[in-house]
């Protein structure tokens, strides 16, 4: 039978929700307050006036930003529980819908950065989730993405992991990249890119832009 890594995302973040933020594992927030930290720097000297986070759990990121930056924060993200607690925090600016990053319920051309950290990896496919930030990015936009990957093991480290996480994980864990990997996936997404680096040994982040 085949799996539903979108529901089995669903449900493993569903049970994170309330817990997420003060629970600093890596099966928790650790490393997505490193990919979020990162883009929060990346961003404090930017200017724009509107941020899509994909992904966004708790609104973690965009509560750091709102705090630094004046603009329209808008949160997507498929688990419910995380959505309820991200408006919770009554965010200045900001609301968090539930959707899916394969399908943004946003018009072309709407938002100046699209940001997505530690999410990517629960997509199970990759290319229509780029096209569709792409879509809503307005022209000369950012999309910044943030992501642990296979580090120095590359095509053949993300080819066993991601057997590995189809075959035998319950999070919702199927998409394993890495930082040149994601990069020639956005350039055939028709990204600009614009900076590349390892964060640490297994987290990436990319920058690209419209």
């Amino acid at each position: 039978m085949k799996k539903d890594f979108v529901e089995l995302s669903r449900r493993w973040f569903d049970n994170q929700a309330k817990d997420y933020d003060k629970t600093n594992t890596i099966l928790y927030s650790k490393y997505g307050k490193i990919s979020c930290k990162y883009i929060y720097d990346y961003l404090k000297n930017k200017e724009y006036e509107s941020l899509l986070d994909i992904g966004c759990g708790t609104g973690y990121l965009i509560d750091m930003l709102s705090k630094e930056h004046e603009a329209e924060y808008i949160g997507l993200d498929l688990s419910s529980e995380m959505v309820n607690y991200a408006n919770s925090k009554n965010i200045n600016n900001a609301k968090f819908l539930e959707g899916r990053s394969d399908m943004l319920p946003f018009e072309d051309d709407t938002f100046d950065i699209v940001t997505c950290s530690q999410s990517f990896h629960h997509y199970p496919e990759t290319d229509k989730p780029l096209q569709e930030a792409f879509r809503v990015l307005k022209k000369g936009g950012l999309y910044i993405i943030s992501d642990t990957g296979t580090g120095p093991f590359g095509f053949i480290g993300a080819k066993l992991d991601g057997f590995l996480y189809r075959c035998f994980a319950t999070t919702g864990d199927c998409n394993i990249s890495y930082l040149k990997m994601m990069e020639k996936d956005m350039k055939r997404n028709g990204f600009k890119i614009v900076h590349g680096e390892k964060i640490t040994t297994f987290i990436y982040a990319v920058v690209g832009e419209k």
